[in-house]
């Protein structure tokens, strides 16, 4: 899976916008202002995702690929690794399951003027 993968699928989803707030290197995806995917642009070989709780626990013991989030919330966040044990189809997946947690925390008003 390539930078340029990831980064169109991210933004064709309604509400993303991308940017580098922390530093240049750290590319962050954002749904309405909420974070849900990073990575960083310079070594691409992994990128932190929102995950539900037990699904992250579950992920982490099935996949060697699939570790707590790296400086992020270990509870809610796992950092995932490219080119390892978990597929691209996968990777996808999570990607999603991240934007769809974001979306689900946005307020009501805001959900119902942008349905997914």
């Amino acid at each position: 899976m390539f930078l340029d993968d990831v980064r169109n699928h991210c933004l064709r989803k309604i509400g993303v916008t991308e940017g580098f707030p922390f530093d240049q290197k750290t590319l962050v995806f954002k749904v309405f202002g909420k974070m849900f995917a990073l990575m960083d642009v310079d070594v691409f070989d992994s990128l932190n995702l929102k995950c539900e709780p037990e699904k992250a626990l579950e992920l982490r013991e099935t996949f060697q690929g699939v570790q707590p989030g790296y400086h992020m919330n270990k509870k809610h966040w796992n950092t995932v690794f490219l080119n390892e044990d978990v597929s691209d189809m996968l990777v996808i997946e999570l990607i999603d399951h991240s934007y769809d947690l974001v979306y689900a925390s946005l307020p009501k008003k805001l959900r119902d003027e942008n349905p997914i």
